[in-house]
């Protein structure tokens, strides 16, 4: 049964700022939760950017975190330039995020996970295509992939071929597939007052906000690798495909996101998105197999998979692993 206060299931309001608020340019905005051992790396990389009071908002938003101390962490790197706020209890990462957008006073809003980094460079990068082209609704930069360790193990799949501005056909991209992670966006905080906060599910709920922006407003991109997500075990992420809610939740918002697309490309590019996600979690699974030896693990997300769609790759894995689990391979 869903929890309706800690999952939303229309997008929540952004009420506009009071006229008479000072606002600066930027709000860099740190929801975290139980990730303190990361926190300090990506605090430092924000301020190794600082554009200073006037011009820059950062705070972190604390979701009642039980693995250290984060309002210590937050004073003695930030040094009183870092503001912090702690949620009452904890209430989830949608209601986080949706606490750090209203509570965000800059023009552009990065919400920037407590585990993730930016570059030297990012905000000096997206300012410019947020002044180049002052009609989109949000603009992003390149971005890698790291591990737990912050070794790095791919790069972000490169858009187009332009040296920066407007994605051509943003939307029927982004429809296509999940190309973005929240570290690299940037969203003006009127495109979030206009269209409202992340809802629904709490896998996949950046990508069906990034197609809901791209319905609406251009999007621009810098090709720099410019941010840093970081993989690893305990995000949350990896604890839905742990449960198998993952699945569950991108069926769900592959079918909003159709909604937003254009009606005639609409059921191509859904059948391209399920088979997308379908080959990459019959992909997964054997890698769960193959690092953890979890059979139930594996098995749910391969029965996942081929619900998602039938292709021969997604089948071709999946017999991969039946035939592993049947002859107990490796274990």
């Amino acid at each position: 049964m869903i929890n309706l206060e800690r999952t939303p299931q229309a997008p929540p309001l952004i009420a506009p700022l009071r006229d008479d608020i000072e606002r600066p340019l930027w709000s860099v905005m740190i929801p975290a939760y139980n990730c303190v051992h990361y926190l300090e790396t990506t605090i430092l990389s924000v301020l190794q950017q600082d554009r200073g009071n006037e011009n820059m908002q950062i705070e972190v938003v604390d979701d009642c975190s039980t693995d250290g101390d984060v309002e210590e962490l937050v004073t003695k790197i930030g040094k009183g330039r870092v503001g912090y706020y702690k949620q009452e209890k904890n209430v989830g990462s949608l209601r986080n995020f949706e606490t750090c957008i209203n509570r965000a006073r800059g023009h552009y809003i990065h919400l920037f996970n407590g585990d993730d980094m930016v570059k030297a460079g990012f905000y000096e990068e997206i300012e410019k295509l947020f002044t180049e082209y002052p009609q989109i609704g949000a603009a992003f930069a390149n971005f890698e992939y790291v591990d737990d360790k912050g070794n790095k193990l791919r790069d972000s799949e490169r858009l187009q071929d332009e040296p920066h501005g407007i994605v051509k056909d943003f939307l029927k991209k982004i429809g296509a597939n999940q190309i973005l992670q929240t570290c690299t966006v940037v969203v003006k905080r009127s495109t979030y007052e206009s269209l409202g906060s992340f809802f629904g599910v709490h896998y996949g709920e950046d990508w069906e906000m990034w197609a809901r922006i791209a319905a609406n407003y251009p999007v621009a991109f810098c090709p720099k690798i410019l941010a840093t997500y970081r993989v690893h075990n305990t995000n949350i992420s990896f604890n839905s495909i742990s449960s198998g809610q993952n699945i569950k939740d991108i069926a769900r918002v592959i079918s909003t996101i159709e909604k937003y697309l254009p009606e005639k490309d609409a059921k191509k590019i859904t059948r391209i998105s399920r088979k997308n996600f379908s080959q990459y979690y019959a992909k997964l699974a054997n890698d769960i197999y193959y690092e953890t030896k979890n059979i139930s693990q594996a098995l749910t997300q391969t029965n996942g998979a081929i619900k998602l769609s039938l292709n021969s790759f997604t089948l071709y894995e999946a017999l991969k692993l039946y035939i592993k689990v049947i002859i107990r391979y490796k274990i």
